[in-house]
């Protein structure tokens, strides 16, 4: 997924989605007469911040963006409170499709499963303070697009949000629909392994990690291999994957348990790779270690024909320096692009699945 030359010129529109302008409509921007921020305004009037964010209501599902014809989406850019991350779900559906290709909760899209700000500065996602979440995961559609806010939360929200886009002749359309899947393993259960994607069909491109991990016991817990059975391997009468890892800090570009000594566990956020969230216990409440992870494959996709299985095994150690299973709280979201607008997915989370315990 190159960037194009910035200085060629091409025969595209942009349009942006927001608040201000809620159909990207070319003049349509800061009309609003009533609007989230009218009392402020109140001295100054039309054009002047009327409108800046939107209230979603309890059990609401909210419309960001409806966009007709074909284009690409370029960036994503929203804020909410804190306590909301994990209580919105962002939904994606791409060429009509009627079940959508992203369904994941706010929080997670943006590297932030744990409802803690941690500064994340790669090159596909931004979060900065406190809380602007930036997604810069090119959404092409050639038959229209709609993303959507779900308020699971049992009292309305207040959302800022803004959608980019190209539309025209010359419009960066690809092939591929962006996808992200969620998944929840609290606790993972004694001898399994954490599943990220399960035997997606199609032929595509996976693109992306991100772990919300939360560590049930002591000691060291990043033992675990990811592997991605491709093409037929998880259907094989042997089943082995065509790509294993070599331990969980690895495949995010760490080595030795992330511990620098002297310094302990160390956070670090590079373009396409980190651990950008480490949370220690306080001695009161916060009583576990909690990590957040990514890994982009954008410079090396994982590329299948056919179908695609993932998972983690969640490992650490115990007596006679041997593996010790473990059964940790963790929380994935895996990004792919497909060669079609919907696939299989796992069920819709509640607000209780969603829940930090």
């Amino acid at each position: 997924m190159p960037h194009h030359d910035i200085a060629t010129l091409r025969d595209i529109e942009t349009r942006s989605i927001s608040p201000e302008n809620f159909t990207g409509a070319k003049g349509g921007g800061g009309r609003a007469t009533e609007g989230t921020g009218a009392g402020p305004a109140r001295d100054l009037g039309q054009g002047w911040k009327i409108s800046p964010s939107v209230e979603i209501a309890a059990g609401e599902t909210f419309d960001l963006a409806s966009i007709e014809g074909s284009g690409r989406i370029t960036h994503v850019w929203l804020t909410t409170h804190t306590d909301n991350w994990r209580r919105l779900l962002l939904r994606a559906y791409w060429d009509g499709a009627a079940e959508p290709a992203v369904e994941v909760p706010v929080g997670d899209f943006f590297g932030q499963g744990w409802g803690r700000f941690a500064q994340l500065s790669s090159a596909m996602v931004a979060v900065n303070p406190h809380g602007g979440f930036n997604s810069y995961w090119p959404m092409p559609f050639s038959d229209g697009a709609r993303l959507t806010i779900e308020n699971l939360a049992p009292e309305p929200v207040v959302v800022y949000y803004q959608v980019t886009y190209e539309t025209g002749p010359d419009a960066a359309v690809g092939t591929g629909r962006l996808h992200a899947q969620w998944r929840r393993s609290n606790p993972l259960q004694a001898g399994t392994t954490h599943v990220l994607l399960d035997d997606v069909r199609g032929s595509g491109q996976y693109v992306g990690t991100y772990l919300a991990w939360g560590v049930n016991s002591t000691g060291w817990w990043g033992e675990g291999e990811i592997k991605f059975y491709m093409d037929g391997d998880a259907h094989a009468a042997e089943r082995f994957p065509t790509i294993a890892g070599t331990g969980t800090e690895d495949y995010v570009g760490g080595a030795w348990n992330f511990d620098v000594p002297g310094q302990g566990y160390t956070t670090y956020s590079t373009p396409y790779l980190g651990m950008h969230q480490v949370i220690r216990p306080d001695g009161l409440y916060a009583s576990q270690q909690r990590f957040g992870m990514y890994r982009w494959h954008v410079p090396d996709p994982i590329r299948f024909r056919t179908d695609l299985t993932v998972d983690i095994q969640a490992l650490g150690w115990r007596s006679g320096h041997r593996y010790l299973p473990l059964h940790d709280d963790i929380a994935s979201t895996a990004f792919f692009y497909l060669d079609a607008p919907s696939t299989n997915r796992p069920a819709t989370p509640s607000l209780d699945d969603l829940e930090i315990l």
